[in-house]
């Protein structure tokens, strides 16, 4: 089980990098075009970065959920979360390249 305790971790922490160069982009762009269309980027990348720094949080800092998660989880869920993760940063990785092209 701890290949997708790993790949889950790995994914979140790279989810966390790539929002934080979005946030940074879109924050700019949003300064200078003052666009609703790049607020609601804004927003919505402020959010998921919410989401993936506390479940990056949950995975390696906090003692309690950190060992929960590590055996206590099925092997499923942990394929589910995983699977999830990756899916997450393929998708992030694609808005990335977008946005700064």
């Amino acid at each position: 089980m701890s290949i997708w305790v790993d790949v889950a971790r790995v994914a979140s922490a790279a989810n966390v990098l790539l929002l934080l160069a979005l946030v940074a982009l879109w924050s700019r762009n949003y300064l200078a075009l003052r666009s609703k269309h790049t607020l609601g980027l804004l927003v919505f990348a402020v959010f998921l970065l919410a989401e993936n720094a506390l479940a990056l949080y949950m995975y390696l800092v906090d003692p309690k959920l950190s060992a929960w998660f590590s055996t206590a989880v099925p092997v499923i869920v942990w394929r589910l979360m995983m699977l999830l993760a990756v899916f997450e940063t393929i998708g992030l990785a694609f808005l990335a390249w977008v946005s700064f092209d």
